[in-house]
């Protein structure tokens, strides 16, 4: 169970990620805080996560393959015997909780998915009692944890930031997990003082282990009333006695469908459920409003100055609004904590300008402070950042529902997310993009932008000796909001780790050589960007009989790379993620003197509202030249496409990948 708001626990898909580093730290003494997103040891982890705006057009795919499979003649690896939650809230919002859960591994990668357990808390406004944790054997038998494997860690996230060090995670470690045992962990959880005055809100979303019962019960005063949005959890009847009213929901699930590969989060289409007892958004928005506003620190001298002075001699308020984004992505860092896991209260301006670090509420805080500062008005915006392009019906924080902020700039029409490193102003990370948000001032629902330029030209260039051994020489640039990605790839890379992304970029590409790296000026921060390679690839073309040559017009991560993915599957049956762009690429190869062409590829063309493609092969025997012309135009017009519209397209991009998979058959004339 995906337990999204703070005053719950950790997913399952999430603690598999945190078992392989765990073991590490474990065995190193090392305290170790396991990461709760894919984001997936310590440092790396964290700068991951620091990066995954920039780097988050890849998600989709990313998610899916962290799933399980599982198929009706493969077992789950484990099952959820019985997992009840009773929670007792207040009028005030404080909270007791009580959880109850056994766990079954059914195989031997389950029993990974359940010796280690975690139960996160805010150590300042909550209490954890572990009421029972053992393993019980086969046979039955019982054996209790002891203390010393029982351990409170740092949440990871906080990247050593002291404002964010509240999050903590008690990790326990059952001794004796085998195939066919069970473990029990119980807890009580007290939370006195609630993150936010008044409300509750909490999100179920299944964390894909067959259940075989599963029960959430609320517990509320009688005039509280609490509002749910549930997908496949059944409701029952309430009962109210003695001034308070509970509410029930049960929860069965046999194996699930295994996730495909590139399909968008599960709750777009899936079992969910969210209660709330905040009736709707517009409230929810005035809650997150008041508090949020009352920054006497918002019109501090240092922030008015810096903004002054950082934008000296600027007239056009877009042109401000960029020069402070630039500078508050590339100095603030961001701690990557999702909204609603600490209070929803933006800390300090100053104190956020001062120690040059905030989560996302606190980029939108400085950076509103910062506009305002230069007359620009502005505008806190509540979204979820993830694979999901919907929110639940009800408003709360979660997972699949609000857990990320930015910011929306009403004279420019321009909304801006500065915890995007890698996101040049006037765009959006894909994870933000074609979904539903929440206009804070305002109070009402909007919707980001489905589509955003994104183009990509290839060229490469290669003389083949009379050796066989290939020169190349490779350019490709990136136009609109992946040119600011790659950029800041390299701008944050040393000169080491650049010379390896070059090198890894030919052998994905199948190939074996060597590759020098150059790119375009790195310090600016907006425009085209452009990449430069060059070396050699020995034994392309064999002296001796037949050679089959690739018809490359790009190393990876060109069109080739991107219907791979969109055909990662042969059918499907989940909506997906498709995010569309515009591709040109020529290749042109000098054959040696004993070489000649016997077979040449045919041309394609391809045109459908959605897809278009062409590729063109002409050989010029006086110069021995080949050149293979190629593109490429996705226009899907959202981001999250259904299994139809894969059916309608799934012929096309087969052809497309034929071509992009095709060969130059040379044979060798001994001459």
């Amino acid at each position: 169970m995906t337990r999204a708001c703070a005053f719950a626990g950790i997913d399952a898909a999430v603690a598999r990620r945190m078992r392989v580093v765990a073991r590490l730290t474990w065995l190193l003494a090392v305290p170790f805080a396991p990461p709760r997103v894919s984001s997936f040891a310590v440092p790396l982890i964290t700068a991951l996560i620091t990066l995954l705006p920039a780097c988050i057009a890849a998600f989709p795919t990313l998610a899916a393959a962290d799933e399980i499979s599982t198929t009706s003649d493969e077992p789950a690896p484990s099952t959820i015997e019985r997992d009840v939650h009773l929670f007792e809230i207040q009028k005030d919002g404080s909270i007791e909780e009580h959880d109850d859960t056994v766990l079954r591994a059914d195989t031997a990668s389950g029993v990974d998915d359940i010796a280690q357990r975690y139960v996160w808390f805010n150590k300042d406004i909550e209490q954890v009692q572990l009421l029972a944790a053992e393993t019980i054997d086969p046979d039955g038998s019982a054996h209790p944890v002891g203390p010393e494997a029982i351990r409170d860690v740092q949440e990871p996230r906080s990247a050593g930031a002291p404002s964010f060090e509240d999050g903590v995670l008690r990790t326990v470690i059952f001794p004796g997990v085998e195939r066919g045992s069970r473990v029990h962990l119980a807890f009580r959880k007290t939370r006195a003082r609630p993150l936010q005055a008044g409300t509750f809100a909490y999100l179920v979303e299944p964390s894909r282990e067959p259940v075989e019962l599963q029960r959430l019960i609320f517990d509320l005063p009688a005039d509280v009333p609490l509002y749910a949005d549930a997908r496949g959890y059944v409701a029952l009847p309430p009962v109210t006695a003695n001034g308070r009213t509970r509410y029930e929901f049960d929860y069965r699930h046999g194996p699930y469908a295994r996730l495909e590969a590139g399909a968008v989060g599960y709750a777009n289409w899936g079992d969910r459920l969210m209660v709330s007892t905040v009736p709707d958004f517009a409230s929810f928005a005035a809650r997150y409003r008041g508090p949020a506003s009352n920054d006497a620190t918002r019109d501090d001298a240092a922030i008015v100055h810096l903004a002054r002075s950082l934008t000296e001699g600027l007239t056009d308020p877009r042109a401000k609004a960029r020069v402070l984004y630039d500078w508050m992505r590339l100095n603030i860092r961001y701690v990557a904590l999702f909204l609603g896991e600490t209070a929803a209260i933006p800390h300090k301006a100053a104190d956020i300008l001062r120690n040059r670090y905030g989560d996302c509420k606190d980029h939108v805080a400085l950076y509103g402070a910062l506009l305002a500062a230069v007359g620009i008005q502005s505008e806190a915006v509540l979204l979820n950042l993830g694979p999901y392009y919907s929110l639940p019906a009800v408003p709360g924080y979660g997972t699949s529902a609000i857990n990320h902020a930015i910011i929306w700039i009403p004279e420019l029409s321009q909304f801006a997310d500065t915890t995007a490193g890698g996101t040049e102003f006037g765009y959006l990370p894909a994870g933000v993009m074609d979904r539903p948000v929440l206009l804070v001032d305002q109070g009402v629902l909007a919707r980001t932008p489905a589509t955003q330029t994104r183009e990509r030209s290839a060229r490469v260039q290669i003389e083949i000796d009379d050796a066989g051994t290939a020169h190349y020489a490779y350019r490709v640039e990136d136009t609109g909001y992946t040119a600011e990605i790659e950029r800041n790839t390299f701008r944050r890379a040393t000169r080491q780790r650049a010379q390896q992304i070059a090198a890894s970029r030919l052998l994905q590409t199948g190939l074996h050589g060597s590759a020098q790296l150059q790119t375009d000026d790195v310090a600016i921060t907006s425009g085209p960007f452009a990449t430069s390679m060059q070396g050699s690839v020995p034994h392309l073309l064999w002296r001796d009989g037949t050679t089959a040559l690739p018809a490359l017009t790009s190393l990876s991560g060109g069109m080739a790379s991107q219907v791979d993915t969109w055909l990662a599957e042969p059918v499907r049956t989940q909506p997906w993620a498709c995010i569309g762009g515009e591709f040109d690429e020529t290749l042109e190869m000098t054959l040696p003197r004993f070489a000649r062409i016997t077979d040449l590829p045919a041309d394609t063309t391809l045109d459908d509202p959605m897809l278009a493609f062409s590729s063109h092969y002409v050989f010029d025997p006086t110069t021995r030249t080949l050149q293979v012309r190629r593109h490429l135009r996705a226009a899907f017009g959202h981001q999250m496409c259904t299994a139809d519209e894969f059916a309608a397209l799934r012929d096309d991009l087969v052809r497309i990948e034929r071509d992009l998979d095709a060969q130059v058959i040379v044979r060798a004339t001994g001459k």
